[in-house]
Parts: structure tokens; C-alpha cells; sequence
């Protein structure tokens, strides 16, 4: 189906379901997958989102799952107004355009983050995991393969060596090992302040959930805390790391140390940032998104700040430094042509 065939059919299925309320349709917001975001206003001055899912790219019905759930645990995600799974429609709730990043500053971030935390440990306390796909290894390695195939593949021209590959899978097995020792809870996966919304009321609303897992702890934890797109300084996170695993312990979901749930929280966001080196170079070599390049950066310095904490991860920074020595990893990689 073409954009322009695509584009009539969803306006035909508003029309079908809103007809002559509808005053206007304009973009919303697009994101990392196949899906966009339509904000439909209405004539009494209301609003509704509809998410364009196209079918074969997209599959709406684990968004549908995982709202009612995190609904059902007093999370506020979208309510949904109509569905069309064949199709690839659902009529939302707007939660309106504030995303916690720009509100994110030194005076206010304690408050906020607080909230988010919160929202947090309800979600981890609250939300059902029956049936949910487990964050096993061959998740977390598959996600992990993604940093070697396009960051350093295709961004920086890098094909590692054999003994290269030994020392970058034997760091990949701690960071499995770490992750399948924790509690395993609700995992939304993409938990940070691009996907948190301040509602015009009070509290927060929760979007982009449609891949939730069960899986480690410390997981939504680290996305927050050491978010791809801002950062913070290190005591800083360490207070809220501390803070959330008393929060925990007092909830009766973790009963690990300081020590052992910091090395968890700290090697969870390494597997995680490894994994996100690798998809934001995707979204702009395999999906023409350039944006996320200019994350690169912060991501790195992540990955490179945790792999100095630990000694077991010297011979895969030493690779990783060597390979990026230099290099504005902000700027897309070209290769040479052949001579």
C-alpha cells in the first residue's frame, strides 16, 4: 500500500467513526518503529490521537495488552476510544505534548523524577506479568548483537578480528548472567522522559509500552536514571538509585544490598546502552531518522564511565575506545569507493 493509499484509508476510518465532529487532522508524533501519531481535533474544542499502525509492519494488539494492564495498576495510559486491529487503528485519549525532557532541569528534577518513580514502583508492585514474554538471553543478547551490525559495521567501518569477538561475547555473558540473576518484574523497556507525560491535571501519563516484558529489576530503573537523552551528575543518581532500592526492599520486590543492586543497575545499563549504541545507528541507516545520531555521544560516554567501574569490561573498553578514538560519532559514516 502506498503512503497516499495509506493516508485515505485512515481518513476514511476517522470520518467512519467521528464524521462531522472532526474540525481538523494533524501529525501528532512519529516514533522509532513503523507507527505514527494523529492528533484529531473536534469541534467542541476536544481532542482524541489516532495511531496509524500499518498491518504487516506493526501489530496494535500488544499496546491494547499492556494499556489494560498498566490501567489496571492505576498506571495512566491511554483509554482507548476505538479499535480496528485488522486495520491497524486505535482511537486514544490525548494525554497532551508535555514530555518530562524539556520540564527536566536542576531545581525541578528531584520533583519530578519522584514522580516518576513512583509511577515506577506501582507498575513494578502492581502490574500483571502473566503471559508476558520473558527478557531472557536470547533477548538480551540478540539486543546486544545489534552494537557490532550497526554501530560498528556500518557507523564506523569496524569488522572485529576473532579474537575480538572473544572478548566482546565473554563480556556479553556477565552482562547476561547479571541481568537473569535479578528479581524479574514489569519491564516497560522504554522508560524515560521522551516517553512520560505531564498531564494538565496532576501525576504522569505513560506512552510507547507496547513491548513490556518481564524481566530484571533494575531494568526501567537505569532508562530512567541514565536516560539516552539527558543526564545528570553521578551523586545524583546515586542518591535515586539508593532511595528507589529502599523503596523496593520496603515493597517486598528486592532484597539485595547496596552494593549488588548498584553492580545490577550499573551492568544492566551497560547491556542497555550497548544495545541502544547499535538501534539509534540503525534508525538512521536502515530507517533514514538521522535525529538519534546526535545521542550518540551521551550514550558512549555511558557505555565507556561503567565499563571503567568494573575490570572484567577492560578488554572490551579497550576495543570500544580504540575503535571510536577520534572519531565525531555524531557524523554518518561513508565508506569509500572502490578504487
Amino acid at each position: 500500500m502506498t503512503a497516499s493509499e495509506r493516508a485515505q484509508q485512515r481518513q476514511d476510518w476517522i470520518a467512519a467513526r467521528l464524521g462531522a465532529a472532526v474540525a481538523a487532522v494533524e501529525p501528532a508524533s512519529s516514533d522509532a518503529s513503523f507507527r505514527s501519531y494523529w492528533r484529531v481535533r473536534l469541534r467542541d474544542g476536544g481532542t482524541r490521537i489516532l495511531m496509524d499502525a500499518p498491518p504487516g509492519r506493526e501489530d496494535v494488539r500488544p499496546w491494547l495488552d499492556i494499556a489494560a494492564r498498566l490501567r489496571a495498576a492505576g498506571v495512566h495510559a491511554p483509554a482507548v476510544y476505538a479499535e480496528d486491529v485488522a486495520q491497524g487503528f486505535l482511537l486514544l485519549e490525548d494525554l497532551g505534548t508535555r514530555t518530562l525532557l524539556p520540564a527536566l532541569d536542576a531545581d525541578r528534577v528531584d520533583d519530578l523524577y519522584g514522580q516518576a518513580l513512583d509511577v515506577l514502583l506501582r507498575m513494578q508492585s502492581h502490574a500483571d506479568t502473566a503471559g508476558l514474554p520473558g527478557y531472557d538471553e536470547t533477548r538480551l543478547v540478540a539486543e546486544m548483537e545489534l552494537m557490532p551490525e550497526w554501530f560498528l559495521r556500518r557507523h564506523l567501518g569496524i569488522s572485529p578480528e576473532c579474537e575480538d569477538w572473544d572478548v566482546i561475547e565473554s563480556a556479553f555473558r556477565r552482562l547476561v548472567d547479571s541481568a537473569c540473576e535479578q528479581p524479574q518484574v514489569f519491564v516497560h523497556r522504554d522508560y524515560h522522559s521522551r516517553n512520560l507525560l505531564l498531564l494538565d491535571g496532576d501525576g504522569l501519563g505513560v506512552i510507547d509500552f507496547q513491548d513490556a516484558v518481564s524481566g530484571p529489576v533494575t531494568y526501567d530503573l537505569v532508562s530512567l536514571l541514565r536516560d539516552c537523552y539527558i543526564a545528570w551528575p553521578v551523586a545524583r543518581v546515586d542518591g535515586w538509585v539508593e532511595g528507589y532500592r529502599r523503596r523496593l526492599a520496603q515493597a517486598g520486590l528486592c532484597e539485595a544490598d547496596a552494593r549488588r543492586f548498584r553492580r545490577w543497575f550499573d551492568l544492566m545499563g551497560l547491556q542497555r546502552h550497548i544495545k541502544v549504541l547499535g538501534i539509534f545507528c540503525r534508525l538512521w541507516y536502515r530507517d533514514g531518522k538521522p535525529g538519534y545520531l546526535r545521542d550518540l555521544p551521551r550514550v558512549w560516554r555511558y557505555t565507556d564511565e561503567v565499563m571503567a567501574l568494573y575490570p572484567e569490561f577492560a578488554g572490551l573498553q579497550a576495543l570500544l575506545r580504540r575503535w571510536t578514538g577520534g572519531r565525531d560519532l555524531t557524523q554518518p559514516h561513508t565508506p569509500e569507493a572502490a578504487p
